[in-house]
């Protein structure tokens, strides 16, 4: 029966249905209606009552009604809701704090050893069917273990609500099939950049478990038998995390046009990146002057000198205006 985790029995739960379902009863009508003896219909009764869920008179023989449900059980239900999601974040603190200790005392908790092809791609797809909130890439040229335009865990994550954040080396793109992965990516809801070369692969998955190549695979090792490692929270996988978000910061941006063309996979952009009315415009602000002023000296208004700022940070891939100076002295647009 359903209510069992209020606190009422099945035998209490159908008699307190018949109650319902009557208005009205004494114990004589229940127990034919419910096929009870009577001393067991007498001892659910006085159990119903005590528990709120029933009221009778005081006349003889005594006559028994059902506590409205919503008064009755709708404010059970909600005290054993509440107690079960604190017994859940009870659960996931002991769960945490067991691993947290098995991981101290056991090192083959922190880090599994993966090798093959095969199985690399079965831990790839699992890491992004469990993540919950972010994937992190380091895609290199000459795939390993996934080609292009097979990740389809990657669309069903982003279905999901899972953000990806992909960074790619230039040579990435001169892999078949390498630039219409992008484009889909990216027009599924993929934030992706490109840098010229990067260190190793790598996936990260909710910033709790890594993967990363233990030898060189691809251009400079072996495909067929790739040996990996995936770590799970340590410095290790803290220092993999700083990593990724190091290259991140100096990356490029990616942008796929309505045509399906990817520009800033070179991962550098040139001193001609910028309209000559917006290196004006940059080279003021980088100068300290303020928005009115910079307003004032181009003929602009101070809304569209704040629009243009906002559309060059989105381009560098900044999010203040002093990471705004910085990536624009990187590329060169000063």
């Amino acid at each position: 029966m359903v209510f069992e985790a209020v606190g009422v029995s099945p035998e209490e739960e159908t008699v307190y249905g018949l109650l319902v379902t009557s208005g009205r009863a004494t114990t004589a009508d229940l127990v034919q209606r419910a096929g009870l003896t009577e001393p067991e219909t007498e001892r659910i009764l006085t159990s119903l009552t005590s528990k709120g869920l029933a009221t009778h008179t005081d006349a003889t023989p005594r006559m028994f009604r059902a506590v409205p449900p919503d008064v009755a059980l709708l404010p059970r239900l909600k005290r054993s809701a509440d107690a079960l999601d604190l017994a859940r974040v009870e659960a996931a603190r002991l769960v945490e704090s067991y691993r947290d200790t098995m991981r101290r005392h056991d090192a083959g908790q922190l880090l599994e050893v993966i090798t093959g092809a095969e199985a690399l791609r079965q831990h790839l797809r699992q890491i992004q069917s469990d993540a919950q909130d972010e994937m992190l890439w380091f895609c290199k040229a000459q795939y390993v273990a996934m080609p292009s335009g097979s990740n389809a865990e990657e669309f069903q994550a982003l279905t999901r609500g899972v953000r990806y954040r992909v960074l790619y080396e230039k040579a990435f793109f001169d892999d078949e099939g390498a630039v219409d992965n992008v484009v889909a990516g990216v027009r599924a809801g993929e934030a992706a950049r490109a840098v010229p070369n990067l260190p190793l692969r790598l996936a990260i998955a909710d910033r709790s478990v890594a993967v990363f190549p233990l030898v060189a695979g691809g251009p400079h090792g072996s495909p067929e038998e790739p040996t990996t490692a995936l770590v799970r929270d340590s410095n290790l996988l803290a220092a993999l995390i700083a990593l990724f978000e190091r290259y991140w910061e100096v990356a490029v941006p990616l942008h796929v046009d309505d045509a399906g063309a990817v520009s800033g996979t070179d991962g550098a952009a040139g001193p001609n990146a910028l309209s000559p009315t917006n290196h004006k415009l940059l080279s003021l602000l980088v100068a300290g002057v303020a928005d009115k002023a910079i307003a004032s000296q181009m003929g602009l208004s101070r809304r569209t000198v704040q629009r243009r700022i906002q559309g060059m940070m989105e381009d560098a891939g900044a999010t203040t205006r002093m990471q705004l100076a910085w990536q624009a002295a990187r590329r060169g647009w000063l």
